[in-house]
């Protein structure tokens, strides 16, 4: 699955999206009260969906106090009681790049209004349901940093991260874990899982001693799109608008991520 993940689309970009750090741990903060709410439990350990929106926030170095506060705030009353409902919207950008966004929204009508907006704005065009969802696959995905800050020396060093340190150990670490694949993704490892799996993996890496940046469920285009330079641009804007709404909480998208389009998106 080598360049089909969502880390390796966006990880170019992430310097513009710690600076929104405020507005993605709204985001998150929304994803891990309803996903509290909907397992009607508080507890990680008892609830797998609460268990994966806690790891993905966690991965953004979301503070443990706002998690809390989010998981408290699924049994609250008054204001915090909110009702959000996952919706789904799919839709084709610039050069026919298939897009998917989920969102968690408490107005319908609202966010649909924004989402056929921003595709609007964008050249794209929005969509029925199940037009471009047979263009992804759902999977689990664990990111494993290959090095880790060393505790334990007087000085700020780094060392290997377990088993992720040498690729020859680690691969026996994922199968031991039960990950289906992995791949390199420069300072990371990104594991592939069955979603139904995500967890247990992440928990079986670190039970052999290597530690787990953060896991999430995800959506792989099956069929990436090839794309210019220039239409990746336009693609790429499509997106930064959709991430930019509230109610969106992932986009995806079908966009062949070569490494022309990679250095065309780092100019923007």
């Amino acid at each position: 699955m080598s360049g089909h993940s969502k880390w390796a689309t966006t990880k170019h970009r992430k310097g513009a999206q710690d600076a929104k750090r405020s507005a993605l741990f709204s985001k998150l903060s929304r994803n891990i009260t309803v996903a509290a709410r909907l397992g009607n439990d508080p507890n990680p350990e008892n609830n797998a969906s609460l268990a994966a929106a806690v790891a993905k926030a966690k991965a953004q170095s979301m503070p443990k106090d706002k998690i809390k506060s989010a998981i408290d705030k699924a049994f609250g009353a008054g204001a915090d009681a909110a009702v959000y409902e996952n919706i789904v919207y799919e839709g084709y950008g610039p050069a026919g790049v298939a897009v998917y966004v989920e969102c968690l929204t408490d107005n319908r009508n609202r966010t649909a209004a924004d989402v056929r907006s921003a595709f609007s704005h964008a050249g794209g065009n929005l969509g029925t349901s199940g037009s471009v969802s047979f263009q992804f696959e759902r999977k689990g995905q664990v990111v494993v940093a290959k090095e880790v800050l060393d505790t334990e020396a007087k000085k700020e060093t780094m060392k290997a991260n377990g088993a992720a340190g040498d690729e020859e150990e680690f691969m026996m670490a994922v199968a031991e874990a039960g990950g289906e694949d992995y791949e390199d993704a420069g300072e990371e490892w990104i594991v592939w899982t069955n979603p139904s799996d995500l967890m247990a993996v992440s928990k079986g890496l670190e039970e052999q001693g290597i530690e787990v940046k953060g896991s999430e469920l995800t959506m792989v285009p099956t069929t990436p799109t090839a794309v210019s330079a220039a239409d990746a641009k336009k693609v790429q804007r499509l997106i930064d608008r959709l991430e930019d709404l509230d109610d969106v909480q992932d986009v995806y998208n079908t966009m062949d991520m070569t490494d022309e389009v990679i250095a065309a998106l780092e100019e923007e």
